[in-house]
């Protein structure tokens, strides 16, 4: 009887090997699975919606590959590396540029040293740097925030430290200048509104909800033109020109015209101690969904399979380029 038992279970393992079943698919097999955690960023944001879609996505195969994956809204970029890098999170979306200086060990981890088992997996939507100002507040430049009560953002957030490269390109200091706020995104439209803010920086792939609630309330809100940003450009490698389509996006907002900036991208990245069977498995379903993926969010219009492998300064996953190579993509 011993005997048999053990035949049956070689027999078993065989047909898997022969079939070509890897472990995922073992595992659903056997009722098993895999939970993962997607860090995103506030609810009035891109990141939300695009950690949502992924998630969707990933579980539509839920039986073939035994994941199931759910969204958290968190505080943005830093918080999503440093909760990834804990096991606190498996992946995340985060700006390229803090996936950069996660990497080298810069900036919110100076003290901690290069972030060594981060994983790149894929860019999504370009984002540009945005401030927005009352029309009231009379703010037709970053100069003219001097005196005025501006949120920069919630310490931990990408967008924060772009708020501060932009002041800091224009010689202004955000401790001294003004009065500043460190406020979650979703906080500050409405007390935009509320008279409570007279300016706003944000960091996000549009259309944004964000900007939609924040010009669409009686105070009448225009973006606000960051220029003088060519020695940003010259200093880090993931900052680009661009320009924030406004009058497209955004018909409330009190601009009769697109508006110059600066941005970056967003990054979906992991941890090397994540499996390689379960990357593979998240990567293979967005792309192998390419065109559903980019319906998903207006921000992913200009998205392709090519321009999804740049943008990326963290290591890629091995279960990513299994999957770019067995495709083509690398």
């Amino acid at each position: 009887m011993k005997k048999l038992m053990i035949f049956a279970i070689a027999l078993v393992f065989g047909l898997a090997l022969f079939s070509g079943i890897g472990p995922l698919e073992q595992k659903a097999q056997a009722g098993k699975t895999t939970f993962v955690t997607i860090g995103t960023g506030g609810i009035t944001g891109v990141y939300y919606p695009t950690g949502g879609a992924i998630a969707r996505m990933v579980n539509k195969k839920r039986k073939e590959y035994g994941i199931r994956a759910t969204v958290e809204s968190t505080g943005g970029s830093v918080f999503n590396v440093n909760a990834i890098m804990s096991g606190d999170l498996e992946f995340g979306v985060v700006q390229s540029d803090r996936q950069y200086q996660a990497i080298q060990g810069i900036a919110n981890w100076k003290d901690k040293g290069p972030q060594k088992d981060l994983r790149a997996m894929f860019s999504i939507h370009p984002e540009t740097v945005d401030l927005i100002a009352a029309v009231d507040a009379n703010i037709n430049s970053l100069a003219d925030l001097k005196g005025k009560r501006v949120n920069v953002g919630n310490v931990g957030s990408g967008y924060r430290k772009n708020a501060i490269d932009a002041l800091v390109a224009n010689g202004l200091d955000y401790d001294k200048d003004f009065h500043s706020e460190s406020l979650k995104a979703a906080e500050a439209p409405g007390l935009i509104q509320d008279g409570r803010l007279d300016a706003a920086f944000y960091t996000v792939g549009h259309p944004s909800g964000y900007y939609k609630e924040a010009t669409s309330g009686k105070r009448k809100v225009k973006f606000v033109p960051i220029t003088n940003v060519g020695s940003l450009l010259e200093k880090y490698p993931y900052y680009a020109k661009a320009v924030t389509q406004v009058t497209q996006h955004y018909p409330g907002a009190a601009n009769d015209a697109d508006v110059p900036t600066f941005g970056v991208k967003a990054t979906f990245v992991t941890s090397a101690k994540v499996p390689d069977e379960v990357v593979y498995a998240i990567t293979k379903q967005v792309f192998d969904n390419f065109d559903e993926f980019k319906k998903l969010h207006p921000a992913y219009g200009g998205l392709t399979k090519e321009n999804m492998l740049e943008g990326m300064s963290a290591p890629i996953h091995p279960g990513a380029m299994k999957y770019y190579k067995e495709v083509g993509l690398k």
